[in-house]
């Protein structure tokens, strides 16, 4: 033949499978393998651990702490993802084609996290690097303490927008309740549209990104003042 064909996904069922099962015979896989789980059901810490770039895709929602720990996996919910999602995820590319409960990204240190429904409370708390994508609106507390990466909302944000935020980038496209301590509105300069345009087309969500603000810190909390005591 004068084409190769694409390899065919092996196949997966948690109704067949343990979920350790699971787990192991895809943490142990070759880079580049495609798996399709099927029946996930809701089921908890799914595709956790991956080491290699594995491409792995949940025919339905997941549970807590899915793809967790992620380092080079490319794994895709096709449905809902529970609380956790991607937590302390360090490279690699996840994606919810629905929504995501609270602390979605939590301490994350790299790689694309695509939500691309709604996120729920505290999404990206913590962040250490990892770039975030929102394709509608997030909860309160998000970004709390955030460290470095990005986070990006195509819809709006809840109250506690970046509070006691360190040096990561927010992108936000609608309208942000009362903000966090510590987090203002900042210049949108030619390299933040640059970046803002590349995690946009990365992600594959259609936004202008001329249509967003950036938030960061204020830097007014990195050392402590007694004059600053009540915002602590």
């Amino acid at each position: 033949m004068s084409a190769t064909l694409a390899a065919s996904p092996e196949r997966l069922d948690l109704d067949r499978l343990e979920r350790r099962e699971l787990n192991r015979r895809l943490q142990q896989a070759e880079s580049s393998e495609i798996f399709e789980v099927l029946n996930p059901l809701g089921r908890h810490s799914l595709a956790v651990g991956l080491q290699r770039p594995v491409e792995v895709t949940l025919r339905g929602h997941a549970g807590y702490y899915c793809a967790g720990m992620n380092d080079g996996g490319r794994v895709t919910v096709e449905g809902n993802a529970g609380t956790g999602l991607a937590e302390n995820m360090m490279s690699g590319l996840v994606r919810v084609t629905g929504d995501a409960s609270q602390s979605a990204g939590a301490s994350g240190h790299g790689g694309l996290l695509v939500i691309e429904g709604n996120a729920a409370a505290r999404c990206g708390i913590s962040l250490k690097g990892l770039n975030i994508v929102v394709g509608g609106s997030v909860g309160h507390n998000s970004a709390f303490m955030a460290q470095a990466g990005t986070l990006t909302i195509c819809g709006d944000a809840e109250a506690g927008l970046g509070d006691s935020l360190y040096e990561t980038r927010i992108y936000l496209r609608g309208t942000a309740g009362e903000l966090g301590a510590d987090c203002v509105e900042k210049e949108m300069r030619p390299e933040h549209l640059a970046q803002l345009t590349d995690l946009l087309a990365r992600a594959k969500i259609d936004a202008d990104p001329s249509d967003f603000r950036r938030y960061g810190s204020a830097r007014s909390l990195y050392r402590f003042q007694v004059s600053n005591l009540g915002a602590y």
